[in-house]
């Protein structure tokens, strides 16, 4: 017996744009919570204690975010911000035919406060849906 996919199965993809679109300080995005996750080993989580699960503030925000030392992988993730056009095609190679996109706020409002967005967060995601 053979198994297959009907001829109208929608293969797709989707991303979290915290984790995967990169890009943090251009565009006029903002900070976002998710930029301070530093990349722990599994081995050292088991001795943190309370230090892995840290409250946000501004401290750690600036500390994260001007941090040379540590890895931030959030900040910069697979650089979907840069290049989306090849993952693009990537994905149409691969025979997906829907994409479900995960928008980073922080692009659109950076600040969180606006009453108007950010233009150029706006102009990135146009561009990508008119790809």
């Amino acid at each position: 017996m053979t198994k297959q996919f009907p001829k109208d199965f929608l293969w797709d993809g989707a991303t979290a744009a915290n984790q995967y679109e990169g890009g943090w300080d251009q565009g006029g995005r903002g900070p976002a919570t998710s930029d301070t996750a530093r990349a722990v080993a599994p081995e050292e989580r088991k001795t943190m204690g309370s230090e892995f699960i840290t409250p946000m503030n501004r401290e750690r925000l600036d500390f994260a975010l001007n941090d040379k030392e540590g890895l931030y992988p959030k900040l910069w993730g697979p650089d979907f911000y840069h290049r989306y056009k090849e993952d693009i095609a990537l994905m149409a190679e691969m025979g997906f035919k829907t994409f479900r996109l995960s928008i980073a706020w922080s692009r659109i409002f950076p600040n969180g406060d606006e009453t108007v967005p950010n233009e150029e967060g706006l102009a990135f995601y146009d561009a990508f849906l008119m790809n």
